[in-house]
């Protein structure tokens, strides 16, 4: 398509959305809406904006003890990472699955254990690193775990065959799908969103299936994102 591609790596995300703020890099491909919300939020002064959606990643919910949801015992615990991002989405994976029940919220808005309205079963909640969830779901004492995709890839556990329970694509998981984005002033620059259209492109999404299975291509309007 006629683009000149060079790929840089970073191990710290507040980097990759800062590099693009301030100009040293164009475009940036590893956060989901809901981190990008919560960057301009607290960055007034290097306000980004979606190119394009990419993929999701579903979180899943994976026991070692139970093979379906109706199995797990009032009174158990179910652990959810502790970071405020993967909290919210955890709390809301748990509530999709009908677990327990949520206030009312927006989906781009993080919920905390507070927000839970009702919990029929009595589950104890703990939080934990999410790096740390593989090793907690051999816990005897952990009737669940939420792990997020990333993380339960590299413990070797595929989140459609493994989780007994899984995020689908829908109004509350929505702000989880990953984005493609530059700045503001970029924002309907054509060259750039000719790389959103290659990330769809046929080809590209058999090879990302192969390597990276566990990927949900999501192929939506900037629209849906915020409505």
């Amino acid at each position: 398509m006629g683009l000149k591609i060079t790929v840089k790596d970073f191990t710290d995300s507040a980097s990759l959305d800062k590099g693009v703020a301030d100009g040293k890099l164009d475009v940036n491909a590893f956060q989901s809406y809901a981190y990008l919300v919560t960057y301009n939020e607290g960055n007034k002064d290097g306000q980004l904006a979606v190119l394009g959606t990419t993929y999701i990643q579903p979180m899943g919910l994976y026991s070692k003890k139970y093979s379906k949801l109706g199995s797990i015992p009032d009174g158990s615990t179910l652990a959810i990472a502790n970071d405020p991002a993967a909290e919210s989405r955890g709390l809301k994976l748990l509530a999709s699955a009908g677990l327990l029940q949520l206030k009312q919220h927006g989906s781009n808005v993080l919920v905390t254990p507070q927000d839970i309205k009702k919990n029929p079963h009595n589950y104890k909640i703990t939080t934990i690193l999410s790096t740390n969830a593989p090793s907690v779901l051999k816990d005897n004492s952990v009737a669940a775990v939420a792990i997020d995709n990333t993380t339960a890839q590299e413990a070797g556990l595929n989140v459609f065959k493994d989780s007994i329970y899984h995020e689908k694509l829908e109004q509350n998981t929505k702000a989880n799908v990953n984005v493609i984005v530059t700045t503001k002033k970029n924002a309907n620059n054509a060259t750039y969103k000719k790389l959103v259209k290659l990330y769809h492109n046929k080809a590209i999404q058999k090879y990302i299936q192969k390597k990276f299975p566990g990927k949900v291509e999501v192929n939506k309007s900037v629209k849906y994102l915020k409505n």
